[in-house]
C-alpha cells in the first residue's frame, strides 16, 4: 500500500466522495479512476448526462451532504475472485474489471468503502469524511479511457481540496489570477499569436507583435553567445530516416514523432506487393525502407556539421548554435496555446569538447541560464538533476559513460549555490541533464532551461578529433537551451508579466497621445525622433478624449504614454505617463525623455511596479 501525505489523503478521499455523490444523483454512471494530483484530484466518468457547470453545483451540494454524514473509510483486502464479485454487484464491470487486471498477480487487492460506496483502491484515505474541511469542483474536460484516443471519451471532473478553508481560498484566488494572465487570452487581446485550424493544431502563427518579442529575445541571447564564442548555423527541418536511426530517435522516440515520409518509389513497390501497415512499420523499424522525418531534435544535424571536417584538439570546444524548429506529435488533448505545441523553435546549441574542458563548459552553460532568469526577473527557481534509472532499459550507452556524465553534472551543479534534487529515471535517453524549474509570480512552476552531458551520441555517430598525440579521440557533447522553446518561453513570459512586458520586450514601447487632431503633425515629428533612436513608437490618431486614449493604451499594455498638448508642442516638451517606471512621470524636454527611455531599454530594466488587477 502506497503511503500518501496528509494532503494527498484528503484529496484522494474527496475524489471518492465525488464518485459517491455522482452515483447518488446519476446511478447509471460508470466509473473509471479518481486519483489525487499535485493540485487536487479528478475522477473519470462515463455518463449520458453532460456535467455542465450547473450540474457541478448540484454534485458539490451532494458531496457536502456525504461529508456531513461523517462516513467512515474502511479498507477491505480481498481475493481476485471476490474483487470480481464486488465489481459485479456494483454494476461497474465496464472499466473496473480492466483496472483489476492491471494489478499484478500476488499483489494485494483492496477496496475502500465509505457509506454505500465502494471502490477498487490501494489507498490511503482519511478516517472519516468530516476530515474533509475544504473542497471545490473546478471544471470538466474530455478524457480518453487510459489516455488512448482509440478508446471512448469520458468526462473528467477536476477538483481540489485543502486542509483548511483559508488554504482553499488562497488557491482559488491564484486560479482567478491565472485566468487573468492566461497567455491564450492575452495573446489574442495583444495580437501576439494565432493558432488556426486550417494551419493545424499546435502550430503557432507569430503575429507582428509576438514576432517582435521573439526577435528581441533572440537578439539578447545571440549577443551573449557571440561573447562566449558560439557559431551560428542553419540546418534543414527534415532529414533522412537513417540519420535519426543512428541517433536513436527513430524508432526509440517514435511515439512523439510525426510519421515518416516514405519515398514515392518505395510506396509504389509496397502497394504492388500488398503490404499491411504493420508490415510497413516493421520494415521501417528494421531500416529496410528509405524515407525522411520531420526532425524531433536538432542534435543529429549539428553532429553532421561537426563531422563534415577533420577536427583538432586545438579547435575545441566547438560551439554550434541555432534557433532550430523541431516537430513533435503531441496528443490533441495535451495541446495548450503556446506552452504545449507540435512545432516549436529551440534556442539550441551543441558543444563538442575534450573531457578536460567539460566542467568549464558546463559552468558557462549554467551561467547563461542564470543570466536569462536574472534579466527577466525569474529569481525563484529550483534545480533538478535528472539521472538514469539503472534498472530501466530505455537508455543507450555504457554504464561507464553514464557514470562519467552524471558525475560531471553533479560537480557542476554544486557550484550554483542553490538547492537541487536528484531524480532517477528523468534523464534523456542519451544522457543526464540539469533542468531549471522556475516559479512565476503567482507560484506556478515551469521547467525551462536545460543543460545535458552526452557521451553516447558521439559514440553512435563515430565522431572524433585529433589529439596532441596525433591519435583520434572521442569528444564529449553538451546539449543546452536556456529558453528551451521560444513558443513555450514566450507563453510563460506573457503570463509572468500579465502582458505588461519590460520596455525592451514590448512590441510598442511608446505611444504618443495628441490632445487633438491639430497636433497629429507634431506627434508625427515627435514619433520620428523616437524611432530615430530605436524606440518602437505608435500614435493614437482616434478622435477621442484623452482619458479614452489613456485607457486604450493601458489595456494594450503600452509601457510609456507621451501626452502631447499644444504648450508641449510649442516648447519642444512632452508629458510622460509611464506604466513601467512611475519615476519618469512628468513633463520634460523631448531629448531628455528619449534618453531616459533609451537607458531603460539598453539596461533591460524590469517594470518597477505591478499593475493592479483593475487596470489589467
Amino acid at each position: 500500500m502506497k503511503e500518501m501525505s496528509p494532503l494527498e489523503e484528503i484529496r484522494h478521499s474527496t475524489a471518492h466522495v465525488l464518485a459517491t455523490a455522482v452515483l447518488r444523483l446519476y446511478p447509471e454512471t460508470k466509473l473509471d479512476i479518481g486519483p489525487p494530483t499535485d493540485k487536487g484530484f479528478y475522477y473519470d466518468f462515463d455518463s449520458e448526462v453532460s456535467f455542465t457547470p450547473e450540474i457541478l453545483e448540484e454534485i458539490e451540494e451532494e458531496m457536502a451532504k456525504v461529508i456531513k454524514e461523517n462516513q467512515r473509510f474502511e479498507r477491505m483486502e480481498v481475493s481476485r475472485e471476490e474483487a470480481r464479485e464486488i465489481i459485479g454487484k456494483m454494476n461497474q464491470e465496464q472499466y473496473k474489471i480492466g483496472r483489476l487486471a492491471d494489478i499484478p498477480e500476488g499483489e494485494t487487492i483492496s477496496f475502500y468503502q465509505n457509506g454505500e460506496f465502494m471502490d477498487l483502491c490501494a489507498g490511503t484515505h482519511v478516517s472519516y469524511t468530516k476530515k474533509i474541511k475544504a473542497f471545490k469542483l473546478l471544471q470538466t474536460a474530455g478524457s480518453y479511457h487510459r489516455g488512448d484516443s482509440s478508446n471512448k471519451q469520458l468526462q473528467r471532473i477536476y477538483g481540489t481540496a485543502f486542509a483548511s478553508k483559508d488554504e482553499l481560498a488562497k488557491h482559488l484566488e491564484q486560479i482567478e489570477e491565472a485566468k487573468k494572465r492566461d497567455h491564450r487570452t492575452l495573446g489574442k487581446d495583444l495580437r501576439l499569436f494565432h493558432i488556426d485550424e486550417m494551419v493545424g493544431q499546435g502550430l503557432v502563427l507569430w503575429k507582428p507583435n509576438g514576432a517582435i518579442i521573439r526577435q528581441e529575445l533572440e537578439k539578447f541571447i545571440t549577443s551573449e553567445l557571440t561573447k562566449q564564442g558560439y557559431s551560428q548555423v542553419y540546418t534543414p527541418h527534415i532529414g533522412k530516416l537513417d540519420l535519426f536511426r543512428t541517433s536513436g530517435h527513430f524508432p526509440y522516440y517514435q511515439e512523439s514523432q510525426y510519421p515518416p515520409i516514405i519515398q514515392k518509389d518505395c510506396l509504389s513497390d509496397l502497394s504492388e506487393e500488398g503490404f499491411s501497415s504493420t508490415q510497413l512499420e516493421n520494415k521501417l523499424d528494421k531500416g529496410e525502407l528509405d524515407g525522411h522525418l520531420l526532425r524531433p531534435m536538432n542534435c543529429p544535424m549539428h553532429i553532421s556539421i561537426y563531422k563534415s571536417e577533420k577536427r583538432s584538439y586545438r579547435e575545441l570546444p566547438i560551439r554550434l548554435a541555432e534557433f532550430g524548429t523541431v516537430y513533435r506529435w503531441e496528443q490533441s488533448g495535451e495541446l495548450n496555446g503556446m506552452t504545449r505545441v507540435r512545432g516549436f523553435t529551440q534556442d539550441d546549441a551543441h558543444l563538442f569538447l575534450r573531457e578536460d574542458q567539460l566542467q568549464e563548459e558546463i559552468q558557462g552553460c549554467l551561467g547563461l541560464v542564470k543570466l536569462v532568469f536574472s534579466v527577466l526577473g525569474m529569481n525563484e527557481y529550483r534545480v533538478r538533476v535528472s539521472l538514469r534509472d539503472p534498472d530501466s532499459d530505455k537508455y543507450v550507452g555504457s554504464a561507464e559513460a553514464w557514470n562519467k556524465a552524471e558525475t560531471a553534472l553533479k560537480q557542476a551543479v554544486r557550484t550554483l549555490d542553490v538547492e537541487y534534487e536528484e531524480e532517477l529515471g528523468e534523464a534523456a535517453f542519451y544522457g543526464p541533464k540539469i533542468d531549471f524549474v522556475v516559479k512565476d509570480v503567482i507560484g506556478r512552476e515551469w521547467q525551462l532551461g536545460t543543460v545535458q552531458v552526452d557521451y553516447n551520441l558521439p559514440e553512435r555517430f563515430d565522431i572524433s578529433y585529433v589529439g596532441a598525440d596525433n591519435q583520434d579521440h572521442r569528444p564529449v557533447m553538451i546539449h543546452r537551451a536556456p529558453f528551451g522553446s521560444m513558443e513555450r518561453f514566450c507563453g510563460l513570459l506573457i503570463e509572468h508579466f500579465a502582458g505588461n512586458f519590460p520596455t525592451w520586450l514590448a512590441p510598442e514601447q511608446v505611444r504618443i497621445l495628441p490632445m487633438n487632431d491639430d497636433l497629429i503633425t507634431a506627434a508625427e515629428q515627435c514619433a520620428k525622433e523616437f524611432s530615430r533612436n530605436g524606440i518602437r513608437t505608435g500614435i493614437d490618431r482616434q478622435a477621442a478624449k484623452l482619458g479614452a486614449k489613456i485607457r486604450k493604451a493601458e489595456n494594450e499594455k503600452i509601457p510609456h504614454m507621451i501626452i502631447l498638448g499644444r504648450r508641449e508642442a510649442e516648447e519642444g516638451k512632452v508629458t510622460i505617463r509611464s506604466r513601467n517606471n512611475p519615476e519618469l512621470d512628468g513633463t520634460c524636454q523631448l531629448e531628455a525623455c528619449i534618453k531616459q527611455i533609451s537607458t531603460e531599454i539598453r539596461t533591460k530594466s524590469l517594470p518597477q511596479k505591478r499593475i493592479s488587477n483593475e487596470s489589467e
